[in-house]
């Protein structure tokens, strides 16, 4: 399996390629408007073909490539069950598991920092957490109908199930850590280790943070499965 990691510094976004060595086959994980350049670069210079564009959930702080990507590669735009994005070519249930080739991606249904949120279980040895589980961190609750309660108990019951060895691999880091552990998560995330699950809900019911810059562009746009409307 071949497994990157990349990044777009403006909005601390990580995007992931993924790909069977064997097969070529490829799939993009939460792909930024930005970085399509850069990602069909790549894709092209190691002879892969992109299969999928996968997306955690509908983003708020950045626009997702998948519309650009689509046009220019042929590739399906797949989103979590129930997302606000009907342009979308699948949508993953929980469970539910998407082949790359031999790599086997395992939807993990993980809402509560937006009400329709997929973890990726990669090859059962890695997690792409999205923004639910953030090294030392988590994501925030307080728009696109997220719930603090229902992140607590994505958190804790399905992804603090996974082995303590599984990688996690998050959609955004702010403070330059790009991997971290199941089991790092459980001893030493401040706002979830030694925390029950009402301090948690009131931990980010006062966390009184901005909105992200981009979010009436990026919600809508990635709504439409990164489409940006164009003004009259």
């Amino acid at each position: 399996m071949l497994f990157r990691q990349l990044f777009d510094s403006e909005t601390s976004t990580y995007t992931y390629l993924i790909a069977d060595l064997t097969t070529k086959d490829a799939i993009l994980v939460d792909p930024v408007k930005e970085q399509v350049d850069r990602d069909r670069k790549l894709i092209e210079e190691l002879g892969l073909t992109l299969q999928y564009c996968l997306e955690t959930h509908i983003h708020a702080d950045h626009v997702t490539g998948t519309a650009q990507l689509r046009q220019l590669t042929q590739c399906q735009g797949v989103v979590p069950q129930n997302a606000s994005a009907t342009c979308a070519d699948r949508f993953l249930g929980d469970g539910e598991v998407l082949m790359v080739g031999s790599v086997e991606i395992v939807a993990i249904a993980t809402p509560g920092h937006t009400d329709s949120h997929n973890a990726y279980w990669v090859n059962r040895d890695r997690v792409l957490t999205g923004d639910s589980l953030l090294i030392r961190g988590c994501g925030r609750t307080d728009f696109q109908s997220g719930d603090a309660g229902t992140l607590f108990d994505s958190i804790t019951q399905k992804l603090f199930s996974l082995p303590d060895a599984t990688l996690v691999y998050p959609s955004h880091d702010y403070r330059g850590h790009t991997v971290s552990t199941i089991g790092e998560e459980k001893q030493w995330n401040p706002r979830l280790a030694n925390r029950d699950r009402a301090s948690f809900i009131e931990l980010m019911n006062n966390l009184n943070l901005p909105d992200p810059k981009k979010i009436m562009e990026a919600v809508p746009a990635n709504e439409r499965c990164g489409k940006v409307a164009i003004k009259a």
